[in-house]
């Protein structure tokens, strides 16, 4: 087991009507001017917005507002919400949403903090030094951001889309109400179930020395993510089974399940260039396509790792360890399937001579390969490419 440090300072609030405890919460922390940043405003249909807005007016907190985040969360908002942020003196910025939004918030908060332009962040030309507070209603449960250190922002003016990972993304507080996620589509559901899987497995499948504790912490939330998958996909407001994969999103990416090993997210690093080139595709669909299709390439690198996971999590029976591997990468598959996933890249209208393109991306027009178990190079990002065709 490497060495590692485990901090997870976020302060959950976790359960129903929390999201009315908003202002409370706000004000015993001392803030009294905040951002609040949302979507299109499925916030306000819903009621939420004035539930929110009534807790904040209860306790005095002004609110500046800045709906419209999108879907894969866009540098330019960020940039003119920085704007906003610096020009009105705001104390904290409260994301109202999902992973989108609050990647939106957290490239807020460092912009407004810091004299460098965000996306240096993001490409390493400067690292920040401070930010202000950000904090979360979650209503999608999905990319784990409420309690993790990362953040992710496409950049529209080169079709890129880098993370940045920083304690200072660390949300102040998160409150997480299972019942704002039962308006939730079943494909938003499934794409955050995917999501939320994936950030477990890109840590379980990493080059590590012994790590069982984190092993069996893993293969248990993958399958209890998959049993209660089920639950929710046939029952929406089911609020025992909304809850638990609510509290998996968070458990997944607060860096519990990558204690003791390296964590590097290759198959996210695949996807970037997808959903960075190709704005409609949903992370976590494309994510449903590439991470089988990775596995089956990765088995005969680490044979033993892909059987553990087959048997533990798929319940595959093959006593040879290859052979088990890639079944569980098609039993995988295969429940992304049953969730109503996309099983090629072709299914979000992308042709097949984008694979160069695609793998330009990824390698940062090869200047670099994704670390794995075999470094992802130009030429093996078009190998698997090319198999999700």
């Amino acid at each position: 087991m490497l060495d590692f440090i485990y901090n997870t300072p976020t302060k959950v609030f976790f359960g129903k009507d929390t999201h009315k405890q908003v202002g409370r919460i706000i004000a015993e922390y001392g803030y009294k001017k905040i951002m609040m940043q949302y979507g299109k405003g499925s916030i306000k249909k819903s009621g939420l917005y004035d539930d929110i807005m009534a807790s904040l007016n209860d306790y005095g907190i002004e609110v500046v507002e800045m709906g419209g985040v999108e879907p894969n969360p866009k540098l330019s908002f960020v940039r003119e919400a920085v704007k906003v942020a610096k020009k009105e003196k705001v104390e904290l910025i409260l994301a109202v949403g999902g992973g989108s939004t609050l990647d939106s918030c957290k490239g807020t908060a460092l912009g407004s903090a810091n004299e460098e332009d965000v996306w240096d962040f993001h490409i390493g030309k400067a690292v920040p030094k401070a930010a202000l507070p950000v904090a979360c209603i979650l209503t999608h449960a999905a990319a784990g951001s409420e309690m993790s250190n990362s953040a992710v922002l496409t950049n529209t003016e080169i079709n890129m889309k880098k993370g940045v990972s920083t304690e200072f993304n660390r949300c102040k507080f998160a409150i997480m109400n299972p019942e704002l996620t039962y308006t939730v589509s079943k494909y938003q559901t499934a794409c955050g179930i995917v999501d939320m899987m994936t950030h477990t497995l890109e840590r379980y499948f990493t080059v590590c020395p012994d790590t069982d504790i984190t092993d069996r912490i893993a293969e248990g939330l993958l399958s209890s993510i998959i049993e209660n998958a089920k639950i929710v996909m046939e029952n929406p407001t089911d609020y025992d089974a909304r809850a638990n994969i609510m509290w998996a999103s968070s458990l997944a990416h607060n860096g519990l399940t990558g204690c003791g090993r390296e964590n590097l997210l290759a198959v996210h690093q695949l996807e970037h260039a997808v959903s960075g080139i190709y704005d409609s595709v949903a992370h976590g669909a494309g994510l449903a396509v590439l991470y089988p299709e990775w596995g089956k390439y990765m088995v005969k690198h680490n044979p033993a790792r892909f059987a553990q996971f087959a048997r533990r999590v798929m319940g595959v029976k093959n006593s040879d360890d290859i052979t088990a591997g890639m079944l569980g990468m098609e039993k995988l598959r295969e429940f992304f399937n049953s969730l109503g996933m996309p099983s090629k890249l072709s299914e979000f209208g992308i042709e097949k001579d984008s694979v160069e393109e695609l793998s330009n991306a990824c390698t940062h027009n090869k200047s670099r390969a994704v670390k794995s178990y075999i470094p992802l190079d130009f030429e093996v990002c078009k190998e698997i490419f090319n198999k999700c065709f």
